[in-house]
């Protein structure tokens, strides 16, 4: 059993991985968070840009996996314990559902998108995740976003 915290580098997915930290903690479960990346590839090289220096798979992977790391340090600072964090090739959407399958996740934490309607601050990630989740969904507010 986990909480399962989706992250894509926004300020609202910051709020949503303390508000996660904070569930988990309250649940006395693991805090998992999942940021999905693409591995697809454009076929030759930019005219400005060398062949030899084009990145490849693995180097994607740790810079999201960097990346990740980062975003949860800076939303929580030096209480790390108990969080994992996972990063994952493919749709997002689909990356959170299957994370939260595998973990036995008892909560999904999203950042929304938009700032004012419903209808605006639900993303299609968001929307995916909320009818396809195998657990409730919270889905935080972007910081400032109009209530």
């Amino acid at each position: 059993m986990t909480v399962v915290v989706g992250v894509d580098g926004s300020a609202g997915s910051q709020a949503a991985i303390r508000l996660a930290a904070q569930e988990a903690r309250y649940r006395t479960v693991p805090l998992l968070a999942v940021m999905a990346y693409s591995e697809e590839r454009t076929l030759g090289a930019p005219a400005t840009r060398p062949v030899s220096t084009l990145r490849t798979a693995a180097d994607d992977h740790a810079a999201t996996e960097a990346m990740l790391q980062d975003l949860v340090h800076d939303a929580l600072g030096d209480q790390l314990d108990g969080v994992t964090c996972r990063t994952v090739t493919g749709p997002p959407d689909r990356a959170l559902i299957i994370a939260a399958h595998e973990a036995e996740a008892q909560l999904i934490v999203l950042a929304a998108r938009g700032d004012s309607t419903v209808a605006r601050m639900l993303g299609a990630v968001s929307q995916h995740v909320l009818r396809n989740a195998p657990c409730p969904v919270l889905v935080v507010p972007a910081p400032g976003a109009a209530r």
